[in-house]
C-alpha cells in the first residue's frame, strides 16, 4: 500500500535524511525519499547529522537537499513530517497531501522531534533515538 514513502522535516538536511536513511535500511524493497518545507536545496547533509548517524551505524549515503513541493507530494504514498507544525502547514500548502501525511512519531507518542539545527552536538545525540525508535515503529506497520 505504502510504496513511496516521503520524510519531510524543514532545510532537509538533518532530520529527514537521517529518516529516510533509516527507514530505507529497515524496508529495502520500499522507496523512501525526503526533502524539506524549506529546504536548503542543493545543500548536503549537515555535518553532525551525519556523522551522529554514521557513528550509530546507519550510512545515509549521498544527499542533495530539496525543497517539498506539489510534484514530490504526488508520487508519494505516504508523508512522515517531525512536528506537528510541519503537518498543518503541509496540509494548507498542499491540501491534496494531507490525508496521507503523519507525524513520523504517530505510532509512539505523537510528539514532535524537535530540529537540532546549529543547537550543538548534543541536541543531534539526543533526537537520534527519538527519530529510530519512530522509524521501527513506522517499519513495524509498513
Amino acid at each position: 500500500m505504502f510504496e513511496r514513502i516521503l520524510v519531510v522535516c524543514d532545510g532537509n538536511i538533518c532530520r529527514s535524511p537521517t529518516v529516510a536513511a533509516m527507514l530505507r535500511e529497515l524496508k529495502p524493497g520500499k522507496t523512501v525519499a525526503s526533502a524539506g518545507l524549506v529546504g536548503l536545496t542543493g545543500h548536503d547533509m549537515e555535518p553532525t547529522a551525519r556523522a551522529v548517524a554514521e557513528e550509530n551505524g546507519l550510512d545515509c549515503g549521498p544527499h542533495t537537499a530539496r525543497k517539498l513541493d506539489s510534484e514530490i507530494c504526488r508520487d508519494s504514498d505516504l508523508i512522515l513530517v517531525m512536528e506537528s507544525r510541519q503537518k498543518e502547514r503541509l496540509s494548507q500548502t498542499f491540501p491534496e497531501a494531507s490525508g496521507k501525511t503523519f507525524l513520523l512519531s504517530h505510532w509512539n507518542g505523537g510528539h514532535d522531534i524537535p530540529d537540532p539545527y546549529k543547537r550543538g552536538r548534543d541536541a543531534f545525540e539526543r533526537i537520534y533515538p527519538m527519530m529510530q525508535d519512530a522509524s521501527k515503529a513506522w517499519a513495524e506497520k509498513l
